[in-house]
């Protein structure tokens, strides 16, 4: 692939940054590493791409540093394709493409935290039961971090929500006229009050917005949830996991749904769209039971 910057384009950010990845298959390689997929071989499965073809975005994508190659076999010497924090600092730019094709190719362009059932979104949604987390980190309410699938238990309920505010002035402008943005302190508070439900059938709770840690530390403390809220400012599980995301006052948030994970971080069970808040709990709840009854 050649560089097409011209001297004209220069000081030019948008152009410069094209010139790395403005092809067609560099951001979709960044976007499976993202998700979790790492050796050129399975690189090549997951794309249809000529090994050739393949070999040379790979190239480009080091040498520019957005990648980097880690050795996982020695004999013979075998690499895998990691994301360094340059390329880290892409998801942003992914998320940003899926919300604006979401909204405006898949759908009428409006603002919704929410999504019709037969959706091309709701679609990719519900295909996510097989797929696993990849190994990653996000801080906590208290700015620890935190893997969101629980080692220690069967199963992690992730419920995801778009903003939960300890003061009703701290809602973004709008925010009650956004379809499927109201209801996240109902949600975390009925998961609070049935919580010991939870534990008693072999599940954790983790609640995940892109909120920043302090405002949900505020809002965790005034509620005393009693589980940890995980913030995915960062994008990585949404990346990870292509999840539909909404923007208001000009941050990209969670669409409100709800995972059930298992320990080997297989996603066992997706609801989405979630419409009824204390009914998806219920329904959260009576899908960790019925997989540990078939243990």
């Amino acid at each position: 692939m050649a560089r097409r910057t011209s001297l004209e384009d220069s000081t030019c950010a948008i152009a410069q940054a094209l010139d790395v990845v403005g092809d067609w298959w560099t951001l979709l390689i960044v976007r499976d590493t993202a998700r979790g997929v790492h050796r050129f071989d399975e690189l090549q499965r997951e794309l249809g791409l000529s090994r050739k073809v393949l070999t040379e975005r790979l190239r480009l994508l080091v040498e520019a540093e957005v990648l980097t190659r880690v050795p996982y076999q020695e004999r013979p010497v075998r690499h895998e394709y990691r994301l360094t924090p340059r390329g880290r600092a892409l998801l942003p730019v992914l998320v940003a493409l899926q919300d604006w094709g979401d909204a405006w190719i898949l759908g009428d362009g409006s603002t919704t935290a929410t999504a019709a059932e037969a959706s091309t979104e709701a679609r990719r949604v519900h295909e996510l039961p097989g797929a696993r987390i990849p190994e990653l980190y996000l801080p906590d309410h208290e700015g620890e971090p935190r893997d969101p699938v629980a080692p220690d238990t069967p199963y992690t309920v992730l419920y995801c929500f778009p903003g939960a505010f300890a003061r009703a002035d701290a809602c973004p402008p709008g925010w009650a006229d956004i379809p499927g943005a109201p209801g996240c302190t109902l949600e975390s508070c009925t998961y609070r009050d049935r919580l010991a439900e939870f534990t008693a059938a072999g599940a954790t709770v983790h609640g995940v917005s892109t909120q920043r840690p302090d405002e949900q530390r505020a809002f965790a403390e005034q509620e005393r949830l009693g589980f940890p809220l995980l913030s995915d400012a960062g994008l990585s599980l949404i990346a990870a996991l292509r999840l539909p995301t909404f923007r208001a006052a000009g941050v990209s948030r969670l669409k409100r749904l709800t995972l059930v994970v298992d320990r080997e971080r297989v996603v066992r069970d997706v609801q989405f769209p979630v419409t009824d808040v204390t009914g998806s709990v219920d329904a959260a709840l009576a899908t960790v039971r019925r997989l540990s009854a078939r243990g």
